[in-house]
């Protein structure tokens, strides 16, 4: 936090030698007052002073303009997809640390606190719970806090940081606290957005354990998508932590107001909680994969055991029928061959030619079921 030095004190870096001023005759392309921009660069610039609104920049220029003339008011400047001119520009006016603002441009930083003097650059992770498609939306936020400005830069539809600044103006004696008052709403709506996403992940996960052992097939994939999912909202959540008892642990030394130190140690309780939660919601994610495994190989071999039973009665069948048609095939090959026709055939007129074939039919057709039934064939 800061400690609140004369606002008059303006900190510009030193101009390199050699090189020319930058130049700040063409003022910034005048930009719609809101916070969403719908994908393109917008700036929504306000002075404060006392916790009021004092003016409404339509530019960065005038912005700066506005402030010096009054030394004791606070610029409150959000950017949505900034463009380079427009950092480079603030990192001019308020001497921002040039490792920072590359930080703001490229975005895709993990959640982190860093100090550059007297300005303090924050990096938060947002998240919203997007009911249609059942998964959750991440955005990127950036913020610059110095004794008299505070500066966001947001990377994604998350948050909603209109909100936070109509909260705050509906609060002028919080906002009257200055710069370190902004970065708390801001960290509290960041914290405040996770609830509806732990609510929608959770709701996920009753449905999950529904469909594990409901026996649907797809739900493998959805578990492995919101297991990525977990694993993005445990690295937005839990630096947040650390971030925060940094924050308190300041408190002394840079003169925190105590209604603000009370309010962001409630805000490092609530994310303390998330961030237990978003722990609890991996590991049951992970036994639900485990438990889901155990199913679908136990499906599979109830599969297999069925698929074998069939073979096996089937083949039992099969030797049915062939033991018969073996049985058959005797009577039926002497049958055969003694009803061609020919006169000259051995036996062909023997007085005891008939029956001694049928006797013979017979014995062979009991032989072979004899020997059918020994081996469980019939």
């Amino acid at each position: 936090m800061s400690d609140r030095r004369p606002r008059a004190a303006w900190r510009r870096r030193p101009e390199r030698p050699g090189a020319s001023p930058p130049d700040r005759s063409t003022p910034e392309p005048p930009a719609p007052v809101a916070e969403e921009a719908g994908g393109r660069s917008v700036v929504q610039a306000a002075l404060y002073r006392e916790g009021r609104r004092v003016a409404s920049p339509a530019t960065l220029a005038e912005t700066f303009r506005r402030l010096r003339e009054h030394p004791d008011g606070m610029a409150w400047i959000g950017l949505h997809r900034p463009t380079e001119r427009e950092l480079h520009s603030l990192a001019a006016e308020f001497d921002l640390h040039e490792l920072a603002v590359e930080d703001a441009r490229d975005a895709h930083q993990r959640p982190k606190l860093e100090r550059y003097g007297d300005t303090l650059f924050v990096v938060l992770r947002a998240a919203r719970y997007l009911d249609a498609q059942e998964e959750v939306d991440f955005g990127e936020l950036h913020v610059f806090v110095g004794p008299d400005f505070v500066i966001t830069v947001r990377h994604g539809a998350a948050p909603d940081l209109s909100a936070v600044r109509r909260r705050m103006e509906a609060d002028p004696d919080l906002l009257a606290l200055g710069p370190e008052a902004v970065l708390y709403a801001i960290l509290d709506a960041v914290v405040d957005g996770y609830a509806p996403v732990v609510a929608g992940v959770q709701n996920d996960i009753d449905e999950i354990e529904t469909e594990v052992f409901g026996g649907d097939p797809a739900v493998s994939r959805r578990i492995y998508e919101l297991s990525r999912e977990m694993v993005e909202f445990q690295r937005a959540t839990r630096p947040l932590v650390g971030m925060l008892h940094a924050l308190m642990a300041g408190f002394a030394k840079y003169g925190t107001d105590e209604e603000l130190q009370r309010y962001l140690r409630d805000v490092a309780d609530h994310v303390t909680h998330t961030s237990e939660r978003v722990d609890g919601f991996r590991q049951a994610l992970t036994e639900i994969l485990t438990v889901n495994a155990t199913l679908v190989t136990q499906q599979q071999n109830a599969e297999m055991r069925a698929l074998a039973e069939a073979g096996f009665e089937q083949n039992e069948e099969i030797k049915k029928i062939s033991s018969w048609a073996a049985i058959l095939f005797a009577p039926t090959l002497v049958g055969t061959i003694y009803g061609m026709n020919f006169d000259n055939m051995p036996e062909l007129h023997w007085t005891a030619g008939y029956p001694f074939a049928v006797l013979l039919m017979a014995a062979v057709c009991v032989s072979l079921y004899v020997v059918f039934k020994k081996k469980d064939w019939l």
